[in-house]
């Protein structure tokens, strides 16, 4: 027997990329998209109705005052459900402050439609302790300092993935560091299979929860010895 499918509701204030995911997730299997809105308002009594296990949600279209009050509520009320924040802001601090809320994840508008369902896919490891927070950090491991069996990551992986986290492009990193794309591929890759991540969202979030990155935080990377 199949497994249920993800239902996913999507909050997004440009109805023209909201319908056009709502299209392109509906064909896809084990995903059922249950809603969608464009309103702060109706996004609340909508989850209601629906029951979504995740909520793809682009955190511009609510005010900023409001934000950790609807995510509260989306988190830890009746239904719960997961958080994806799909947003077009590119502001390091705001993606720390979005994880720490309990997020479980955070994307840019930039990314690969793959990238996206990757992502979604992702929600359904989880999906059975909804009422519950998942903390993405749950212990403090720095590198050098945690135990011998755990990975470890370069100052220069630290640095891509840090950057990664707070949703800047392959290329756009690679213009940062001043190194070239490829590179910033490749060390991409050594990245995925070093915490055995299956995308950039996955790595981002178990570096995360072993304390590899800070997003809000970049000049933290240099404190950081390099792993040989």
């Amino acid at each position: 027997m199949p497994p249920t499918p993800i239902r996913v509701v999507i909050a997004d204030e440009q109805s023209l990329l909201r319908e056009a995911l709502c299209a392109l997730l509906d064909t896809e299997p084990g995903v059922e998209v249950v809603g969608q809105t464009g309103c702060t308002a109706d996004l609340l009594p909508l989850v209601t109705r629906t029951h979504p296990d995740l909520v793809v949600l682009d955190i511009g279209m609510t005010p900023a005052g409001s934000r950790e009050s609807l995510l509260n509520r989306l988190l830890h009320g009746v239904p719960a459900c997961h958080v994806l924040v799909l947003s077009m802001l590119d502001q390091p601090r705001l993606v720390q402050s979005l994880l720490d809320l309990g997020i479980h994840g955070y994307l840019h508008k930039s990314i690969g439609y793959s990238t996206l369902i990757d992502a979604v896919r992702a929600q359904r490891e989880t999906r059975s302790h909804q009422t519950v927070t998942l903390p993405l950090r749950p212990t403090l491991h720095t590198v050098g300092t945690g135990p011998s069996s755990g990975p470890e990551l370069s100052a220069r992986e630290v640095e891509i993935l840090t950057h990664a986290a707070a949703a800047l492009s392959n290329r756009q990193i690679a213009v940062r560091l001043g190194i070239a794309e490829g590179t910033v591929k490749r060390h991409l890759s050594n990245i995925f299979t070093k915490l055995d991540a299956v995308s950039r969202l996955d790595a981002v979030n178990k570096a995360a929860s072993l304390r590899f990155i800070h997003p809000g935080d970049i000049r933290s990377t240099r404190r950081l010895r390099v792993a040989t």
